[in-house]
């Protein structure tokens, strides 16, 4: 009964968590493609204060969008805010952070291969990720450094890159990533709570108290905005690739991790240039969109899945269906069937179900990929030795004789 309801609790969480992502982040990109495409009035002092506006047909009607830099001389009731979402999405996130990956960290997040830690210690360490991670993030956007974009990109460029490394060091490849993801996702939420609602904040209350107008809080605001959207599609790249074992299982699977998050970075910096460039009549150098999809091609390259190695393939020679039939039952199966044997697994995973002799024979492909990238057995559960999946690998290769 209680794994049925995990069961339930991971659903409804990742069905909430998804619901809010995609208004906060839809939220954002339309908010930068606003910004970008505003456009100075035809008569200024027809509308005093205001930078640029848009005119937009959507739903069957026609709507006028403008910008005032600071505030506008009356404050509009009602003023709508933009926060909920963010918040929203980083609180489902961590319960289901905390739901899959810190109650059961033992499954998820440990890989004693990798590094043998307790599950208190691989818990710790991953909440001190999120929490540094932000907090050396606001201080370099604070410094000197801030006021130099492309020198604060490059540093955090090198720090978010030793991360990845370092956290694919110390966990799974599924946990590595997930909390790599949660970094970045953390230092997005934090700008919108820490900066962006603050300095709207301070601006709103200024401008009842009619107090002078500081721009600052303004200017801050909109600097962290600009770089949430470029954390997006990593962040989105991460929180996916749980489901896809080919990258959080590949062998330098930090170099896919910083790979594919620079080359999302690098597009979604494109297409923001591509926005600004484009209202004002100008080319956009493609190079960011190039240089990204050259990273993402060779990364997909790199991690084409390799053969078994000739060792492996000899050792195996001679194995047959019922051998490997014997290995899937004892190592697989007790996850992969219609009833799972393995405490915490109510249902087949995804379900891929192995207990048949015709289900190991429909799923051989798959399986490969899953042996050959060492993502399963999940944290190696059930003690599936190299041996055994350097035979099943190369019976796969056989042709999976039967």
């Amino acid at each position: 009964m209680e794994a049925y309801l995990v069961d339930w609790l991971n659903l409804l969480g990742r069905w909430l968590h998804l619901v809010a992502g995609i208004a906060w982040i839809g939220a954002s990109f339309y908010f930068v493609w606003l910004d970008n495409h505003l456009l100075p009035l035809p008569d200024p002092k027809a509308a005093p204060g205001v930078s640029g506006e848009l005119w937009a047909v959507h739903g069957g009607g026609f709507y006028n969008a403008r910008k005032y830099p600071v505030a506008p001389p009356v404050l509009p009731e009602p003023l709508h805010w933009f926060k909920w979402e963010a918040y929203t999405t980083w609180l489902s996130g961590m319960f289901m952070l905390c739901l899959i990956y810190y109650l059961s960290a033992d499954v998820y997040l440990i890989d004693t291969s990798i590094a043998t830690i307790s599950s208190s210690t691989a818990i710790a360490i991953g909440l001190a990720t999120l929490a540094g991670g932000w907090l050396v993030y606001d201080q370099l956007c604070k410094s000197v450094l801030g006021r130099h974009e492309r020198a604060l990109a490059t540093v955090l460029s090198a720090l978010i890159a030793a991360v990845a490394y370092g956290l694919c060091q110390v966990f799974s490849g599924r946990g590595a990533f997930i909390h790599f993801g949660a970094m970045l996702g953390t230092i997005m939420v934090a700008n919108v709570f820490f900066v962006i609602i603050p300095g709207q904040r301070e601006l709103v209350a200024a401008k009842l108290a009619g107090r002078p107008l500081d721009p600052a809080p303004g200017l801050r605001g909109k600097q962290r905005s600009v770089h949430n959207t470029y954390f997006t599609l990593p962040v989105l790249f991460a929180m996916m690739s749980n489901h896809y074992a080919s990258s959080y299982g590949a062998h330098f699977n930090w170099a896919v991790l910083i790979a594919l998050s620079a080359s999302g970075a690098l597009i979604r910096a494109w297409f923001v240039a591509r926005h600004k460039q484009h209202v004002a009549g100008h080319t956009v150098s493609p190079w960011p969109l190039v240089t990204g999809i050259v990273i993402l091609a060779a990364a997909i390259i790199a991690m084409t899945p390799r053969t078994a190695p000739p060792a492996e393939k000899s050792a195996a020679a001679g194995i047959d269906f019922a051998r490997a039939q014997a290995i899937v039952t004892q190592r697989c199966a007790t996850c992969h069937a219609a009833s799972p044997t393995q405490p915490g697994f109510p249902a087949p995973p995804k379900g891929v179900m192995l207990d048949t002799p015709q289900r190991i024979l429909d799923q051989t492909k798959q399986m490969r990929q899953q042996l050959v990238t060492r993502v399963m057995p999940i944290a190696n559960l059930t003690h599936m030795t190299d041996e055994e999946r350097g035979q099943l690998v190369a019976w796969i290769d056989r042709g999976a004789p039967h």
